[in-house]
């Protein structure tokens, strides 16, 4: 029997639809939980969805669970993780039903202890150190005169993040004292209630209302900025071991703080191996990403941030040891893992739509492999559908002419 993976996205990200497809094809089962007009609901692999309500997302989920009876849970973006550790918090002292549903998302997460520190960066940050894991030094500023004063021991640039932000959203690199205290100041207040409400309107995304309204102040950190190239691991894991892991050096980005569009196949044993220690030491269950820093001149990896679910390269399936959805599907349903044969031997890989989006002309889209989905063309129109405004005027076939570089069927 195929083991059912239930897969929560709140946001539309369409890193969670590529996932659905590559754990579809590694012979799991999948369901959704996801808002209306979702990427996962253009795929056809998905067996049933349920949907997603941002005022009422753990009661969203907990009936998702009562349906589909999963084996396992696939949190699609940060929020998806937030919400089930507060389901597992909720959920502790309801009885034998509250107690299935906690093991359920410990099979799938790993040690409930640890849920707290996928979203404090700081102490996260401590405890790879304590794995003796190269890190930047970060510490949690509570106030501009906390500012002021790591600024004078660290000096300048910096970064400055906030805790369970995700995207690139709640990150901003500053190379001045006026803009540490402006990127301070925008970082810590609560979300507007005008974007609040047009999230809610337009994209129907209910994410910001409450902390709208409820004024709650971000967790800002400070972070000593390394120089460097950027690089990212995505890995699958169980019970603490790594089962198999991807790492990529990141060559294009969408914006200098946002995702990445570009990215080259890489092997670095120092990311490896901070990988499988903090995987080790949280007793990490599921799909994670890591994100680095090779340091300019030395090389060093240093690890900067966890990732607590699916990223956007996860679905890559490039062989023996790098493919993510057949190790998985091996550890529920006690078979041998049989990969699926590697989708391209271009180690340089333009993400779609990403990189298309962030510029159609972008040469990669040529000279690297281009992860279009074209077995799933509701997917990929789409993706299409969303692109910039600029390119409005454009028809269907010829944007796909421009992701392809070649001539191509009519979908």
């Amino acid at each position: 029997m195929k083991p059912i993976i239930l897969i929560i996205a709140t946001s539309r990200w369409p890193s969670t639809a590529r996932m659905a497809l590559a754990l579809a094809t590694s012979g799991c089962s999948v369901e959704a939980v996801c808002p209306a007009r979702n990427p996962l609901e253009k795929t056809s692999v998905v067996r049933q969805t349920h949907r997603y309500h941002g005022l009422m997302p753990l009661m969203s989920i907990k009936n998702a669970i009562a349906i589909a009876k999963p084996d396992f849970i696939v949190p699609g973006d940060d929020l998806a993780t937030r919400h089930l550790h507060d389901l597992h918090h909720r959920e502790l002292n309801h009885g034998e039903d509250g107690a299935l549903i906690c093991r359920l998302i410990e099979r799938s997460l790993g040690a409930p202890e640890y849920f707290p520190v996928v979203y404090a960066r700081a102490t996260f940050m401590q405890l790879a150190r304590e794995e003796g894991i190269r890190v930047p030094d970060t510490q949690v500023i509570a106030n501009p005169r906390d500012l002021r004063n790591w600024i004078a021991r660290m000096s300048l640039p910096m970064a400055l993040k906030t805790n369970g932000s995700s995207g690139g959203d709640g990150v901003r690199v500053v190379h001045t004292l006026e803009e540490a205290d402006r990127a301070f100041r925008v970082l810590k207040a609560p979300p507007l209630l005008a974007r609040a409400g047009k999230r809610a309107l337009v994209d129907q995304d209910k994410t910001l209302v409450w902390p709208s309204l409820l004024r709650r102040r971000a967790v800002v950190n400070a972070q000593v900025f390394v120089a460097g190239r950027e690089t990212t691991s995505a890995i699958v894991c169980w019970k603490g071991a790594v089962l198999a892991a991807l790492h990529f050096e990141i060559l294009n980005k969408q914006s200098s703080t946002g995702p990445s569009t570009v990215v080259r196949l890489i092997e670095n044993a120092e990311m490896s191996t901070a990988a499988e220690r903090m995987a080790r030491r949280l007793h990490l269950s599921g799909l994670y990403g890591f994100d680095f820093m090779l340091e300019a001149g030395t090389q060093n990896a240093h690890l900067i941030e966890l990732n607590p679910r699916v990223t956007q390269v996860g679905h890559l399936t490039l062989g023996p040891g790098r493919d993510l959805p057949a190790a998985l599907y091996a550890a529920l349903s006690g078979e041998t893992i049989r990969e699926a044969p590697k989708v391209t031997e271009n180690d340089t890989i333009a993400l779609f739509p990403q990189e298309w989006t962030r510029n159609p002309a972008s040469a990669f889209l040529c000279s690297s492999y281009h992860d279009v989905p074209w077995g799933e063309p509701e997917l990929v129109r789409a993706c299409v559908r969303k692109r910039r405004k600029p390119n409005a005027r454009r028809s269907q076939q010829d944007v796909i002419q421009v992701l392809s570089g070649v001539r191509l069927p009519r979908l």
